[in-house]
């Protein structure tokens, strides 16, 4: 240990919302809506209120996914959400998702829309209302849903453990650091040696567990996430770079990471997407 103070629990945890940190105005340790403000609403089926993070992504990768297919039904709006600005927190938005949390998607299509939250969520409710990227093979089916639930549960080791500490704390603090990276070189040691032996996470086909993890350890390898390439010796998990390179050059995982961009190079923001041909006003080649 080499931190220079030692930090000591009060009894009762009191909320300093100066903390510190990058996201010291978002975080607070209650829920619910701040202020009053309906959502925009599109004339599209699917109406999608996101940002390009790695959850975010898991989305729009995939309703372009099904509009590569031809499922015309999978058209969408997909509006930003500033959660710098704390606009997750207005009243329309806690009204389809109430945990706070981009993306959430308002499904339009039948009598009655219906809210889906959390990123996974979304991911089987659209795989099973177009009947794809969900293998009908039970063994396949099976393990699509290891994959994908074993991305929920690791996900926020990488986010908010690695990545918090290691990009975003106020001070570098030795023990976290350590502590979370020991835990992502295990998951991508895990992720290398289960692509060794197959194509996709759940075996020979594309599925929504290739869906929802290439945004998270894709961008890792790439070098994409946290500018920790070289610390975490990214270039050694071969099998894990060949996958993020097979999945990152599909176009529908090309459009589907610049919607909702709201930093970078303009020509790689896609603010909001309504119509196909809004990726003509931005380089996604």
């Amino acid at each position: 240990m080499s931190d220079d103070t030692v930090y000591t629990p009060s009894s009762v945890w009191i909320w300093d919302d100066q903390s510190g940190g990058k996201f010291t105005n978002i975080n607070r340790p209650i829920s619910g809506a701040t202020h009053d403000k309906m959502l925009p609403r599109g004339k599209h089926p699917l109406q999608l209120y996101s940002l390009a993070t790695p959850n975010g992504v898991k989305v729009t990768v995939m309703l372009e996914e099904l509009l590569a297919l031809g499922f015309t039904g999978a058209e969408y709006d997909a509006y930003t959400v500033n959660i710098m600005e704390g606009e997750q927190f207005s009243s329309g938005f806690v009204g389809v998702n109430p945990n706070s949390k981009i993306p959430a998607l308002l499904d339009c299509s039948g009598d009655e829309p219906i809210r889906v939250f959390e990123s996974g969520a979304i991911l089987l409710h659209l795989a099973n209302k177009f009947d794809a990227f969900l293998p009908a093979d039970s063994h396949a089916r099976a393990e699509t849903f290891n994959w994908l639930f074993w991305l929920q549960g690791a996900a926020p080791y990488l986010g908010g453990g690695f990545g918090h500490f290691y990009a975003y704390a106020p001070s570098k603090m030795e023990y976290p650091i350590n502590r979370f990276t020991m835990e992502i070189k295990r998951q991508l040691d895990l992720l290398d040696k289960a692509l060794a032996e197959r194509p996709f996470l759940a075996g020979n086909d594309y599925t929504i567990a290739d869906i929802a993890t290439w945004p998270w350890y894709g961008a890792l390898v790439k070098g994409l996430l946290y500018e920790a390439g070289e610390f975490l010796d990214v270039g050694s998990y071969v099998h894990v770079n060949r996958w993020a390179n097979t999945v990152g050059d599909r176009p529908a995982a090309k459009r589907g990471r610049l919607v909702n961009r709201a930093w970078g190079d303009e020509d790689k923001q896609l603010l909001e997407r309504h119509n196909a041909s809004d990726f003509d006003t931005v380089n996604w080649q």
